[in-house]
Formats: C-alpha cells, structure tokens, sequence
C-alpha cells in the first residue's frame, strides 16, 4: 500500500510540473454527531480561506499548523472552533442553527457564516443539488433557489442549446458566475430569439459538471464594488471539490412517462492527497439525452393559409395534424473532464494552486418544419424521386466547447495573504443546419449546411491582498482583463440569395460581412474594508473602479452592516451602487434570420452597434454601461436551535438597460419612404434589429427562508425547509428610442418585449422540502410552486395571455445498500403537471398556427411532464 500511495504522489507530482516543496502537518479526523458521521461538514483553517469538507463517512484531511483553529460548521449544527495540537482531531456535532454554514463569496477578507454575513447567500452541497433529481447545475438551482430560474426552450436555434438562466428576474447578463472565486467565461452566444433573456448574454452553466462541485454558495445582493461587472443581481460561486477519501461513480439514467426524452450519465471523481497536504481532484463525466416533442395539432395551417379541407392538402393535414413539429427538449452529448489541484510551501507559508476544466457538447434541435405546400423539393434532395414528398425537418445543431483554465499562487507577505492568479476561459459555438435545402441552389444544393459560429474568450490576472487585525479586515486588488469575439461566417451556399427565395431554409448562414474580431481590455482596483467595534455590530464597505478601453470607466461602491442578536440570529443591510458593461457581443454581433412576421416568412435583419448604417444613418448612439442602485435589508434569527428563519427586502433600479429591439419594419405607408425603410431596401430584409441602452427598470421583492431541522419522527429524522421569492420589475418611464425612430412613429421595444423583462419569469416561487431518513432510507417530498407569468400581445392588450402558476412535486427515495453503494429512484413532476395551453385569441403569430401547445416565448417550468430517473453511486 506504501508504494502505492508513493506511486499516485509520483503521479500528482509530475501532473503539476512542480516538486513537493516541504512536508507540512495534515490534520486528518471523523466528524460526527449522536447518530454516527456526518458528511458534507465544512472544515476551515480560522482567519484563511483553505478548506475542505468531510466525506461520505465524516472523514476529512486539511493541511494545518500546530497552533491554527480549525472552524467546523454544518447546516443544522452549532459551528465549533478546534485548536490544532497533533495530527488526529476528531470532532463531535451538536445540534443548532441552519445559518452556521460557512461561505466565502461576499467579502475578500475572511470566511463568514451566513449568520455573520451582512448580506443574503444561499450555501447548496452537492448532496442538496443532487436530492432534485436534476440532470444539471442550471436545472438543479432552479428547484433550490427560488430566485434563480432556468427552463428548456423549444425552437430556439441555438438557445435551446444553452436555456438562459437569471437571479432575481433580472437576465442572465446581471448575475456574475465565479469558480473557486475567480470569474468564469461568458458564453459565445447572444440570445437572440423569442426566448426569456432575449438579447442578452450569459454563462453557460451547462458547461460545469455536478459532480466536481463541492458546494455553489448564491450571493443575493449586488456586488459590483467587489467583483465588477455582471454582479448586479448576484454572483453565484462554485467552490470545487478538493480533498476527497474514496473514488466515486455515479451511473444515472431516466425516461418520461410519454416514453421520450431518455437520459443516461455517468460521473467519476476521484482524487490524489500527499502527505505534505497536496491535494489533486479530477472529475471525468459523460451525459446524453434524447428528444421529447410536446407540439401542438391545428389540424391546419393558418400560418400558411391552408385549412383542413385544403382541396390539395387536406389529406396531408389529416395525416399530419401536428403539422411535422417537434417541440421540446433537444438531443443533447456531452462529456467533461475538470479537476483542482494545489502543493503547499514550506512551513505552510503559501501555496500553488490550478483547476480547470474542458467541456464538448453536441445538440440537435428542431425548426419549423417544412411542410410540401410551404418549401417544395422538385430535385428530390430530401426524398426518393417517385415517392410522395411530405415535406422535410430541417434540424440545428451545435458544437459547443468550452474550457477554462486557472493558475495562482497564494503566500504570506508583511502578515497579509495575498493571492496572485491567471485566468483563461473560453467558449466557443458551431452551427450547422441538416436536412434541408437551399432553393435557389437548385438541383446543386447541399442538404447539409455549415453556416458558422461564434467564439468568446476572455483573459484576466488578479492580485488580491488580504489581512485580518482584530477588530478590521481589510482587503484590496487589482484585476486585469482581455476579452475577444469574434464571428465566423458560413458556407457560401448557407446564404445564397440572389432571388430572395433562398437561403439554407430554417437559418440563413452568417455571411462575410456578419464576421467579426474583435476585442477590448479593462483594468480594476478595489478596496474593501470590514470593522467589527463590539463583538454584535459589523460595518463593511467597499469601493471599485473599472475603465473599459471601449466605453469608459465607472466607479461602484457599497456599504453594508450587521447587528449581531446574540445566537438568536441579526438584523443585515446593504446599499451599493452596480454596473454591467455591455457586452462585445451585444456592441459587434450582425446577422439574417428568418422569421415569422405578420403570418409570413421573412428575412430580418440584426446590425451591429459600430456599423454605420446603425450609428451615422439611423443616430443609434454607442453602446455605455448600465447602472444600478441596489437596497437591501433583512433580518435572520432562531426561534429554537434548530428552527431558524431568515427574510430579506431588496430594490434594484438599473438605469440605461441595453436592450434587443423588436422587429422594425415598413410602416405601411406606401407614399414615401422614411429612412428606415431605405435601409430595409438596400440590405434586402423586411426588417430590423440593433441593441441600444433605452430603457430603465425597478425590481422590488422578497427573499425568505425557514429550516426545521433534526425533527426527531418516530425512528428517524426529519428536515424541513421552506423557501420563498416574491418579485416585481416594472419599467420606469418612456423608452429613450434614438431620435430618427421616435420621429418616424417606430415603437422599437413594443409591449411584447417589454413582458420579456416584467413578466416572462414567475413573479412568485416557493419551495417547500422536507427530507426523511430513517435507518438506511432517506424520503425527499420537493414541491415547488412557479407563479403565473404573463405574455403581451405587441400592440393589442385584448391578445394577452396568464399562465396560472402551478405546484411541480418530486419524490426521491434513497438507500443505502452498504458503506460504499447506495441508490436512489426519483419521480419528477409526480403529479404530472403541465403549463396552461396557449389560447391564441385569433393571433396566429402566438402560436405559430397552433403549432405550439404550451407557451415559448414565456416559460416556467418546462412541458416535458413526468420523469422517472434512477441513480447508483459507488466508492471504492
């Protein structure tokens, strides 16, 4: 066994390309509490930032010197303080207050509880994110915080592949997603269709497997003064796992009860640990999933103008009542491989530190489908010559790779700590479109279509020093940072157009004149600053300033307090001012789709912010930062040890909102020509498209939280906890349309749009979990109610539609088979429950001509209904 461990020592040191420096203490032990070992029990050296967590026997091992205090705190059980003075350190639990967790993301000084932090945060294991029966990060923290919301979308193009996620009902661009505190890449994609977050740009949270996660902790407050841009809503942290005892595998598999959407993954981690308090975690995992398809049946296509009795098609129709659709979830690979890494210095002075990780994703998603009326095949492309022809489903799919990469050193200096990285991330998306045609290619015509893709990357180098003296924590830094876009067109025949009937039929290709590079680079400094007077009041506050080669600079500060109630809990406030640069693929993306306008298709077009038929034709003014004010203030306290409440106020006003226009066409005037539509004219589209900062928000709601834990029910125990988020965002004014456009009568951000930001997301969420373990078994009953959301007719109240919320209940039933293999069987949306259906009210734009049944362009929870899922977890 000695030789052994020499081995995997050997093989961690030649993985890190560095020697083992000097053998340092490891303090190894079991936490448990009355009932035997705890799992998941945070571990942290006092007055530091390193840390691990115990096993899934209570194990842990952290590297500390003789004399360090080690602070061991789990939610449910009073947090205690252990002084290091040998190598073994065993630690018994008691029972206390759900708030005890300790967070690190928040402040830059010392690690808080979420009872001494001045601000809300969320702290979710892996156990808790698991206990949904979720496939994935963005799925899971959907049905764990009721602030944060994330659905499948449906006949998007590629945002089916990516499904925007946001905190607080605020878009995906205003929440800042850290890993291991340090920030993560931007997706490549815009989201440009008829989706929740439309128009803006997010993290692609698919691209970050469960199973390296230790613990997400959610910050609900605005952070800009700390972090910079993106921190208006929030910042999510993923901490990832470090110091691991056993390998483990988790095999899991699912089906809908409709017989579709079939999931299998697989997960490894596993991880190395010298004796000198080395650590190496590798995670290696693998997902797919099939397609559900939940469309409508018209029957009839009054999109198109065929009825049911068509003389030359009402067969077809009968046939296909569906009309060919395919809606829902796409087909989806997807494989990971991360890990985190770090070698300890010489007497524990420091350390060396990497992580990472690389993702691969295919999808296939589905577009309209062509049905023989609409797009014929007159050279048999897409069937066999002699066969009927019943039309063609083109398909979208995506290749999506994103990886990020993070290498730092940690040391002592002048009795700060200081913390010295380097940063690279990057996503990168490809499209093709299948199994379609381009018709004015002929009889030459592929049926298989590159038509390009996008690339985000991004660069940064921090420097962060941090000192605690006493009663002040002081912390400063310097961030720099490098980002990149950039667009690749197309195969020529993707968008080959000279008769305006052509294109690759469902997404024309990015054309040469759509392809981008660009760039831009930012600088930051901050400064933080925590004082604790008397043992109960903590003042904090913070400063940043950002400039942005492209745009400017901006200053963000923050202040925030807290009153200490003893142990029953405290009373918590906050007030900072936020900002969120736009992003460069907001200022350079340029493109044609295809759409359905007015109960035709057509050709629309999206300009850039820098192309000057935009800035000098059409006086759309560049693009700056938004700015935010955020309030908030709250209180946490504990009616008894082991029921503990907490509830907090926010107000979030973001000013200068850059927004995605609606389609701006011909005003149908056919007596002259403004100048709009001689754009239109000159680039051959219908209509038009562009981002601009022109509109301003206020988002008022209500975070709460209560857990109930180590309820003692017959021969075992029971946890409670019941969640709530209850929001509003109204708009503020008028919209600040560009002067050519007001003039002209043009309503750029119609009252459709404007539902995408006040009501596309429930304005309501409550989660009430209650966990059940009785000897080997553990019950999870999970009920999460999604309030109603509203969808606005462009210009007519009459069309509007409510959804009604509903209540989804999952059901997950464990059991432990033996030390090292347990399972667990989960029944999603038990009771089967469905979103309203769209009633379209005479407006067939709503719902494609009845090809859609349940709402698209607002979403609550998804229309795959029932899931079955099964689970098995090894460690050896």
């Amino acid at each position: 066994m000695s030789k052994f461990l020499n081995t995997k020592w050997l093989m961690f040191l030649f993985f890190l390309g560095a020697p083992a420096l000097v053998t340092a203490q490891q303090v190894t032990g079991v936490v448990k509490d009355d009932s035997g070992a705890l799992p998941g029990v945070s571990v942290v050296v006092k007055g530091t930032s390193s840390g691990t967590t115990t096993d899934f026997d209570g194990k842990y091992s952290i590297n500390a010197s003789s004399g360090a205090v080690l602070v061991f705190s789990y939610v449910g059980y009073e947090t205690q303080e252990n002084t290091v003075s040998g190598n073994k350190m065993n630690v018994i639990m008691q029972s206390g207050v759900a708030l005890d967790a300790v967070v690190l993301t928040g402040n830059r000084s010392k690690p808080r509880t979420i009872l001494d932090s001045p601000v809300p945060i969320d702290n979710i294991g892996l156990d808790e994110m698991r206990s949904t029966g979720q496939p994935t990060i963005d799925k899971m923290l959907t049905y764990k915080v009721p602030s944060f919301n994330s659905t499948t979308q449906a006949v998007s193009d590629a945002t089916a592949h990516f499904d925007p996620a946001d905190l607080r009902g605020l878009g995906p661009s205003r929440t800042l997603v850290l890993v291991n505190g340090k920030r993560k890449n931007q997706s490549a994609l815009v989201y440009i269709n008829d989706t929740p977050g439309k128009g803006e740009v997010g993290v692609d949270l698919k691209s970050i497997p469960a199973a390296a996660i230790e613990r997400i902790e959610v910050l609900r407050d605005g952070a800009s003064a700390q972090y910079g841009s993106d921190a208006i809503a929030g910042v999510i942290n993923m901490v990832l796992k470090k110091n691991v005892e056993y390998t483990t595998v988790n095999v899991n598999s699912g089906v809908t009860t409709e017989g579709d959407g079939f999931n299998f993954g697989v997960d490894l981690n596993t991880g190395l640990t010298g004796e000198n308090g080395g650590y190496l975690n590798i995670t290696a995992g693998y997902y797919e999933q099939e397609k559900t398809n939940r469309p409508g049946s018209p029957g009839s296509d009054a999109l198109i103008g065929v009825e049911a009795n068509d003389p030359t098609w009402g067969a077809w129709l009968a046939d296909n009542p569906d009309l060919g659709m395919n809606v829902g979830q796409p087909e989806l690979q997807k494989i990971d491989l991360f890990f985190n890494a770090g070698i300890p210095f010489k007497n524990d002075s420091g350390e060396f530190y990497s992580f990472g990780g690389f993702t691969s994703r295919q999808g296939t998603s589905f577009a309209l489908y062509r049905a023989p009326y609409w797009v014929g095949d007159p050279y048999n492309l897409l069937h066999e010559a002699g066969s009927d022809y019943n039309g063609f489903q083109p398909t979208f799919e995506t290749d999506v790779m994103d990886n990020n990469l993070t290498a730092g050193v940690k040391w002592k200096l002048f009795n700060f700590d200081v913390d010295f990285s380097g940063t690279y991330g990057r996503n990168r998306i490809d499209y093709d479109v299948n199994n379609t045609l381009n018709p004015d290619l002929g009889a030459s015509s592929p049926t298989e279509f590159a038509v390009g893709g996008y690339t985000f990357s991004n660069t940064l180098a921090n420097l962060d020093f941090s000192r605690n003296l006493g009663q002040l924590n002081i912390a400063f830094g310097a961030e720099i940072k490098q980002e990149n876009f950039s667009a690749r067109a197309g195969d020529a025949a993707s968008y080959f157009n000279p008769t305006g009937n052509g294109n690759a039929q469902s997404f024309p290709g990015l054309q040469p004149s759509n392809a981008v590079r660009a760039d831009r680079h930012n600088y930051g400094v901050y400064g933080d600053l925590e004082w604790e007077p008397t043992e109960d009041l903590l003042i904090g506050g913070a400063i940043r300033y950002e400039d942005f080669s492209d745009f400017g600079d901006n200053v963000s500060w923050k202040v925030s307090g807290r009153y200490s109630l003893g142990d029953k809990g405290a009373i918590r406030a906050s007030y900072s001012t936020g900002f969120r640069a736009p992003s460069l693929h907001q200022i350079y993306l340029s493109n044609v789709q295809t759409l359905v306008s007015g109960g035709s298709i057509s050709n629309q077009g999206t300009f850039s912010n820098v192309d000057p038929v935009i800035r000098e034709d059409l006086g759309v003014p560049q693009l700056t930062a938004e700015t935010s004010k955020n309030i908030s203030a709250g209180i946490t306290y504990k009616i008894k040890p082991n029921l503990s409440v907490s509830a907090d106020f926010y107000n979030v006003k973001v000013d200068d909102r850059v927004l995605f226009t609606g389609e701006i066409g011909f005003d149908g005037d056919d007596s002259s020509m403004n100048p709009v539509e001689s754009v239109l004219v000159a680039n051959s589209i219908t209509s038009l498209k562009f981002f601009v900062n022109a509109v301003s928000t206020n988002t008022s709601g209500v975070d709460l939280v209560v857990n109930y834990t180590n309820i003692e029910l017959g021969e075992g125990i029971l946890n409670a906890a019941l969640a709530a988020n209850f929001n509003e965002t109204t708009i503020k004014g008028k919209i600040d349309a560009p002067a050519l456009f007001e003039a002209n009568g043009y309503d750029i951000f119609n009252r459709k749009e404007q539902a995408r930001i006040t009501s596309s997301r429930p304005k309501s969420k409550v989660l009430l979990g209650l966990d059940y373990d009785l000897n080997k078994w553990n019950f999870i009953l999970n009920n999460t109610y999604f309030g109603e959301v509203t969808w606005q007719h462009g210009s007519s109240p009459a069309l509007d539609q409510t959804f009604a919320g509903k209540v989804i209940t999952d059901l997950i039933v464990g059991y432990e088979f033996s030390e090292k293999l347990s399972g667990n069987i989960s029944v999603n949306n038990l009771l089967n429950v469905y979103p309203d259906e769209l009633d379209a009210k005479g407006d067939v734009v709503t719902d494609l001509g009845g090809r859609f049944k349940y709402p698209w362009e607002v979403n609550q929870f998804g229309f795959n209904g029932t899931v079955l899922n099964a689970s098995l977890a090894f460690k050896f």
